[in-house]
């Protein structure tokens, strides 16, 4: 698959992730290939991949991760073939992905000692002295589950903007791929079947045809409406803006059309979902 990467974008993205969280994060291709979009790796990484039979096996090793990734499009936790720890993650989907984001390394929190005598094991071909390796381990960070998960969660939101803003495009890519794509880009507009029609050059028929297949059988115009109430969710949970100016953001204009198409989609109206997910909110932290 041809891929089209925005590297300046995506690697001020990557080098960001690092700065704040001290962690290393990339991208690789479908094949599981680094595009060089990070050079900061840990001490330890840095001296495997010097060795020329290192570089080989860390090269492998990401091929060996992409090849075997069963998880249902969200993170996948490895250990590399020298018992680091690697987190991994489709972008966008599961079946054809156009890349992966892959963060690490780093250790789990079970005693560090033990952690070393599992890669000691594994570095039989190692020609060298093993201490400045040993030196270098002990500088990985090591992180709990709880926030192992809570990286992986904000990496989850990361994935959706970089799809968002088009950061990586297939060079071939599908025209139900763009149908979504341009969607998930312009719902806050005014969109009609002509509109849409004319932006991909993709005829009316087709494109009804296209929008059954992304929805599961319903109209354009659903389809359109769910992308705009996701969008209504998450603004009337995360932020404190007035409904009316909810419904402004995500291109409904008129208020008690907004809440007709909201209450549609969700069952409920927007202050009824603001109301019980503050609830909820008040809930969990008690």
């Amino acid at each position: 698959m041809n891929t089209l990467f925005d590297e300046k974008r995506l690697r001020r993205l990557i080098a960001n992730l690092h700065l704040l969280t001290g962690v290393p994060a990339n991208i690789l291709d479908t094949q599981g290939r680094d595009i060089q979009l990070f050079s900061g790796h840990p001490p330890f990484c840095r001296a495997i991949n010097d060795s020329p039979e290192g570089h080989q096996r860390c090269v492998e090793c990401d091929a060996w991760k992409v090849q075997s990734y069963s998880s249902d499009g969200s993170f996948q936790t490895y250990r590399c073939h020298l018992g680091i720890c690697e987190v991994l993650m489709p972008l966008y989907s599961r079946d054809k992905p156009l890349a992966w984001l892959v963060f690490g390394c780093f250790l789990d929190d079970s005693p560090i000692d033990r952690q070393w005598e599992r890669t000691r094991a594994l570095l039989d071909w190692w020609p060298g002295d093993l201490e400045p390796l040993h030196r270098a381990f002990l500088q990985f960070r090591q992180y709990s589950p709880q926030e192992l998960r809570a990286y992986s969660e904000t990496l989850e939101a990361l994935s959706a903007y970089i799809r968002l803003e088009g950061m990586i495009q297939s060079a071939e890519q599908s025209d139900l791929q763009r149908l979504e794509l341009y969607l998930d880009q312009h719902y806050m507009e005014k969109l009609s079947l002509a509109s849409i029609s004319r932006e991909l050059h993709i005829g009316r028929t087709k494109l009804c045809a296209l929008a059954k297949e992304l929805s599961g059988g319903q109209t354009l115009s659903h389809l359109i409406a769910r992308r705009r109430i996701e969008a209504a969710k998450r603004l009337l949970f995360q932020s404190g803006l007035p409904i009316s100016a909810v419904a402004e953001q995500v291109g409904i204009s008129d208020y008690n059309y907004f809440t007709k198409v909201f209450r549609a989609v969700t069952g409920m109206t927007p202050s009824a979902f603001r109301k019980t997910l503050r609830t909820l909110e008040n809930h969990n932290q008690l």
